[in-house]
């Protein structure tokens, strides 16, 4: 598919369209093929925690992808077999996910911060029948395996001599074909091709199955929003064990004919790592988290040569006017936003050819009918907030899930053949401009007002002592709830009477007064998941029971 320029979302809205070739598998149809066409492209540059750089070809890429298909498929890993992949961001991610594309297995990514205890749920619930991990977390595997029935093949990735039991993943692909040719007919199209567990705040995660045509929808995230050429150096800042990886280092951006540039930096986050890093290498696109650009804007950005860098987008969570401003001022670049979830793909973004504003999540993404949708399932008008839907009356969407695999009550919830609902709340304006305010849970209801957690949170920290911020409603006798604020506070700041009148004076500045928050809570840090979002139902749970 050859990338179109358009001169206008309205254009762009009425002219794209994606069109899925039957039985589509992203790893015979774009890397293969790359590989065919042009062995020697570069597909990727990786940057190890030393600083070492390796360049990979597609042509490396196929043929080790194929290497470990043969590999797998000897030791007894077919079509519909799932496979969990805990390896960080080693290039044996990205072979890894390749090879059992082409074999049909799923994949099933997931973050190192798991525990035993997570282990032993995720594969049992799944019945997961191989792992390929990183070495360092085999003694968790180990510990987990006797209670996992399912799991039959280990292989692990680094320095250290494997465990008993596992294999090497560089023993295990030596001496295997160079190419791979599936038993059966090939897999792709409606194939399933790899479950998420979804990190939600409240009870345990679910599984989210994704098909192989769910790869092409991210056609758009990289070709148009990520804005990619081909020759241009990608660098998304997402752990593999999420669904952000592949929207941000794997699909869309080798569609788009880009380098796709991993940093596999271990330990504590440095800023100033990355910024040396974007410099020394010359990326070109970047995509991280607001959090990732808040403190990239406390650096000396001029002291850095960020030429090369022409585009940049965030998602993940929302983004404050004062980034995205300190950004603009010292790059000349605008931050454009992107929403979507571990159940779909991209939903809503500003894109090149639109003026961002900042703050909000953007416009329609072509093939997805979105509506707002109020209490009672009406469709809301400008200015009327709502939940964010899909409406499925004019088809099901490309890279839409299936559902919650073995539940469908959960599943039914919020998916039906009318809708899909996101579960977050937002609103349009009068330009079709949509503008977050949270999950629908989260949303406080004080003397008559709703207030969204995000637009506090939003004010709290563009004040110096604020790092994070969670932002809840408590019961109060009068208002029904009120505004409570947990934060963290940045080194140097002390809790105190005088502080939190500060804190609640500027919010009353920043926003509407009334949204300011009438409890500040001062803690060393907020409960999360392990995929980093906040758990502010914990939070609510913990005032219920101090009360």
């Amino acid at each position: 598919m050859k990338k179109q320029s358009f001169g206008s979302y309205e254009e762009f809205l009425a002219k794209f369209r994606l069109e899925v070739p039957e039985n589509y598998n992203f790893a015979y149809d774009v890397i293969d093929e790359n590989a065919r066409q042009d062995p020697t492209r570069l597909a990727m540059i990786h940057i190890d925690d030393a600083g070492t750089r390796r360049d990979y070809t597609f042509a490396d890429l196929a043929t080790q992808s194929s290497r470990l298909a043969n590999a797998l498929t000897e030791a007894g890993i077919g079509k519909g077999d799932k496979v969990m992949l805990i390896l960080l961001r080693r290039v044996e991610f990205w072979v890894s996910m390749l090879a059992l594309s082409k074999i049909g297995a799923l994949a099933v990514p997931s973050p190192a911060l798991l525990t035993q205890k997570d282990i032993e749920y995720r594969v049992n619930f799944a019945k997961i029948k191989a792992i390929l991990c990183e070495d360092s977390v085999a003694d968790r595997v180990d510990a987990a395996q006797k209670a996992c029935p399912s799991l039959k093949v280990l292989v692990s990735a680094g320095e250290t001599e494997p465990h008993p039991g596992w294999h090497d993943f560089d023993a295990f692909c030596a001496g295997k074909n160079d190419i791979y040719v599936p038993t059966g007919e090939r897999p792709g199209g409606e194939d399933p091709l790899l479950i998420f567990f979804s990190s939600g705040t409240t009870g345990q995660p679910k599984m989210v199955e994704q098909l192989h045509s769910y790869s092409l929808a991210h056609y758009i995230t990289g070709v148009y929003w990520h804005d990619l050429e081909p020759g241009d150096v990608h660098l998304t800042l997402a752990d593999t064990g999420w669904g952000k990886a592949v929207w941000g280092k794997y699909f869309g951006q080798w569609m788009a004919g880009a380098t796709v540039f991993v940093w596999d930096f271990r330990g504590k986050f440095e800023p100033s790592a990355l910024l040396d890093v974007i410099s020394r290498h010359g990326v070109t696109t970047f995509c991280a988290p607001p959090t990732v650009y808040r403190f990239l804007i406390r650096e000396d950005l001029s002291a850095y040569d960020l030429s090369k860098l022409r585009h940049c987008t965030t998602a993940g969570e929302l983004l404050n006017d004062s980034v995205f401003i300190s950004w603009k001022e010292s790059t000349g670049l605008p931050i454009y936003e992107g929403y979507g979830q571990t159940e779909t793909t991209l939903l809503l973004a500003t894109y090149p050819f639109m003026t961002p504003k900042p703050g909000s999540i953007g416009r329609p993404t072509p093939g997805w009918d979105i509506v707002l949708l109020d209490a009672d399932g009406n469709v809301c008008p400008p200015g009327e907030e709502g939940e964010i839907s899909v409406s499925l009356k004019k088809g099901y969407p490309a890279g839409l899930f299936n559902g919650y695999l073995e539940e469908p009550e959960r599943t039914a919830l919020v998916l039906d053949e009318n809708y899909y609902r996101t579960g977050d709340k937002a609103w349009m304006d009068e330009d079709g401009y949509y503008w977050f305010l949270g999950r629908v849970d989260d949303l406080i209801k004080s003397s008559g007002y709703r207030i969204g957690p995000f637009e506090v949170e939003s004010a709290l920290i563009t004040h110096p002592a604020i790092v994070e911020a969670a932002v809840t409603g408590v019961p109060d006798p009068i208002r029904g709830q009120a505004v409570k604020a947990t934060v963290v506070l940045a080194p140097g700041f002390e809790a105190n009477d005088e502080l939190t009148k500060q804190l609640q004076d500027h919010v009353k500045q920043v926003t509407a007064p009334y949204k300011y928050p009438r409890f500040i809570d001062y803690v060393s840090e907020l409960p999360k998941t392990i995929s980093g979002k906040i758990k502010r139902a914990e939070i609510r749970a913990r005032d219920e029971g101090n009360n």
